[in-house]
């Protein structure tokens, strides 16, 4: 196969012609380090390692720029950059970016818990299963929570004054219940902290 040309596209990739014809995008870093000029000839082999290479570029590029914009767990990251390239070089990227200490998710499920918690006010079961679904390990995302210490009625209280002040309203006290359900509380922590509020005895 000839390379005929070489175009230049956006997202530094360029756009390479075979035998006059266009056959691919690729990084065009990677076509420069691998002095891919027209001219060139190229053999099967040849071209599936320049696919590999550039893949591999790209998902590390990607994954550099995701994490600058916020930390991600193992799995985040890797599902994100699976959207733009091929699952083997998504994990190889996400395996550097450990390596390289850029990702842990020991350290993220303990940032994560903690903001979950104390910011979001998810109780500790909601804090596990919101770590669980980013993909943290069920046991190490309990851990992370095990360590907070956290009065879960307190929670209830600011959420209730915040959202739900006239709580003695029945509307708006259903309303309460069923949020403070999805956030993982328990029945008898909702009941006695509403109870303060509407002194309610049927509940």
């Amino acid at each position: 196969m000839l390379i005929t040309a070489i175009e230049p596209r956006r997202k530094g990739l360029s756009a390479l012609y075979l035998d006059g014809e266009f056959a691919l995008k690729l990084d065009t870093v990677t076509l420069l380090e691998n002095r891919c000029d027209v001219g060139r000839e190229l053999d099967d082999d040849e071209l599936r390692g320049l696919i590999a290479e550039s893949n591999e570029r790209r998902a590390k590029e990607k994954a550099l720029w995701l994490i600058s914009y916020r930390s991600h767990s193992k799995k985040e990251l890797t599902d994100k950059i699976r959207r733009t390239c091929d699952e083997e070089s998504a994990q190889k990227a996400v395996e550097r970016m450990e390596e390289l200490g850029l990702i842990n998710d020991e350290d993220y499920a303990r940032r994560c818990a903690e903001q979950l918690i104390f910011t979001k006010r998810l109780s500790r079961r909601g804090a596990v299963a919101e770590l669980s679904r980013k993909g943290i390990d069920r046991d190490l995302a309990e851990e992370a929570v095990e360590e907070l210490d956290v009065d879960e009625q307190e929670n209830i209280r600011f959420v209730i004054e915040k959202k739900y002040r006239d709580i003695a309203d029945e509307k708006i006290k259903r309303r309460a219940v069923a949020c403070l359900q999805r956030m993982g509380y328990g029945w008898d922590d909702i009941k006695s902290v509403i109870r303060e509020y509407t002194e309610d005895e049927e509940l």
